[in-house]
């Protein structure tokens, strides 16, 4: 009888670590893993961020991009968000020309200069330090060989930074319709968060 029950156990204890397995693996689903941001490194700059799971990684466009996420539209946005990261050898001009070039790829619905519509703020991140724009009005989107034509955006938005990295600066600059651009603010602050020197 003792020997019945010692089986019994056995059997007992066989089945219920099957059961935490088959548990553990349901808790391992996709959509928990797909939250989980992705680690991304800036090569050559010496930087590395994390971005979240909801940005879809592309092959970047040009030789000058390190990096390029599309940031999927709003339903009531027609053009999908895009974030590009440069990096171009320790070069690319002071924060300062870079955050004027910024603004000036916007302006009011008059065509005029923007005023009012910028914001430039700074902090520091794992000993990097951020120089963060953001700007809204209509964007003139440079196009064609060697980027000589602009087409206008109205309504559009873009959150860019310079990160002031080990071996100069990378940029990382986001652009797209102003209620998308909106949706993925706290998103894109929080992979800011995440440039460390890698």
């Amino acid at each position: 009888m003792n020997e019945v029950k010692r089986v019994a156990v056995v059997l007992c204890i066989a089945l219920l670590s099957g059961c935490s397995s088959s548990q553990q693996s349901d808790s391992g689903s996709a959509p928990e893993q797909a939250s989980s941001p992705e680690s991304a490194q800036a090569s050559g700059a010496g930087l590395e961020f994390e971005t979240p799971s909801a940005w879809i990684k592309e092959t970047p466009s040009s030789s000058m991009r390190l990096a390029q996420y599309r940031l999927p539209h709003l339903p009531e946005d027609s053009e999908d968000a895009e974030l590009a990261v440069f990096y171009f050898g320790g070069q690319g001009g002071t924060v300062q020309a870079n955050v004027e070039r910024w603004i000036g790829q916007f302006s009011d619905p008059n065509g005029s200069p923007l005023a009012d519509a910028v914001k430039v703020s700074e902090r520091d991140t794992d000993a990097i330090h951020l120089t963060i724009v953001d700007v809204s009005g209509t964007y003139h989107q440079a196009q064609g060989p060697m980027m000589a034509a602009t087409t206008d955006k109205p309504n559009y938005r873009m959150l860019a930074a310079v990160a002031e990295g080990p071996t100069g600066p990378t940029f990382f600059k986001l652009t797209g319709p102003q209620g998308t651009v909106d949706h993925f603010e706290d998103s894109f602050q929080t992979m800011l968060d995440t440039v460390r020197i890698r």
